[in-house]
């Protein structure tokens, strides 16, 4: 087995929800952030996270059109994602290609559980 922390990809603009993702996650998992949905598209094909948490707010392609093309591409179908937003948008969200979804506030347990049942 290995000792690597799985590395999380974050698209969350909000510098206080990033420090408390950080709290949350940063003992079991390393996280790397993004700020738009172009970031994401970016930044997952070039680092191949274990899961991608996304807000649905973003600039350039908001978080229903980047789920969309993630799920498009050969080398990121395969990730799961999360969105975690404070729209009440869950059929959206699952019709976009998502593979979990959290409303915000950060509800610590539930984010660690949905994590880990994705990874299994």
């Amino acid at each position: 087995m290995s000792l690597k922390k799985p590395l999380i990809l974050v698209a969350e603009r909000d510098p206080f929800m990033r420090v408390s993702l950080v709290r949350v996650l940063g003992d079991h998992y390393r996280l790397t952030f993004a700020e738009s949905g172009r970031d994401v598209l970016r930044l997952a094909r070039e680092y191949r996270p274990a899961v991608i948490i996304m807000e649905a707010l973003l600039p350039e392609l908001d978080g229903f059109q980047t789920c969309r093309q993630l799920k498009r591409m050969a080398e990121t179908r395969h990730i799961p994602v999360i969105f975690f937003t404070v729209l009440l948008a869950k059929e959206r969200a699952l019709q976009a290609g998502a593979d979990a979804f959290l409303l915000k506030p950060l509800r610590p347990e539930e984010m660690q559980q949905t994590i880990e049942h994705l990874l299994r």
